[in-house]
């Protein structure tokens, strides 16, 4: 029996401020077929664009980057908030749809050469996974692809348009009402 994911999004209106929809991946992460799926689902695509390191932003996008880096047997590089890396980083802001932020990657985390797929639950405006695409770059590798378990469209939400030139692969495509 085939599992719809969209089932197993929650919807939050007016989170984390008034006019947002927020797209809830936990009972995705709660429900192991649902779970599995989705990371089966990424890890498919994955092979596809020849990934050979996957590239997770904190914090959901180590969620669902973690297993599907051990699903293909490769390593995994964290994207994080300024000062929760021990090493030298490298940084780069961006705007999102409700303020903007900041990230940082250890500095030899990517190696000249590596294919990058880079792994989060939501692709709303793109920022995010367009900061980590630019450091990956910065640091001598290619972004093989970006996945995302839920597409955010509507109401400025133009991540496909910022990951202009970046395959970009969603499991699902929802309205951000």
């Amino acid at each position: 029996m085939a599992i719809n994911l969209e089932d197993y999004v929650a919807s939050i209106p007016d989170f984390p401020k008034e006019g947002i929809l927020f797209r809830d991946v936990t009972p995705i992460v709660r429900d192991p077929e649902a779970f599995k799926e989705s990371v089966r689902l990424i890890a498919e695509y994955a092979k596809k664009v020849g990934a050979n390191v996957v590239v997770g932003p904190e914090a959901r996008g180590f969620i669902f980057g973690c297993p599907v880096a051990l699903e293909l047997g490769v390593g995994f590089v964290p994207v994080r908030k300024p000062g929760k890396l021990p090493r030298e980083t490298i940084s780069c802001k961006y705007d999102l749809e409700y303020g903007s932020n900041e990230v940082h990657m250890v500095k030899d985390a990517i190696k000249p050469g590596d294919r990058a797929l880079i792994v989060d639950d939501l692709l709303a405006t793109g920022g995010t996974a367009k900061a980590s695409a630019t450091m990956i770059e910065e640091l001598g590798g290619e972004v093989a692809g970006c996945a995302f378990v839920i597409e955010l469209y509507g109401n400025g939400m133009e991540g496909r348009k910022v990951l202009d030139g970046y395959d970009v692969y969603s499991i699902l495509s929802l309205s951000d009402q």
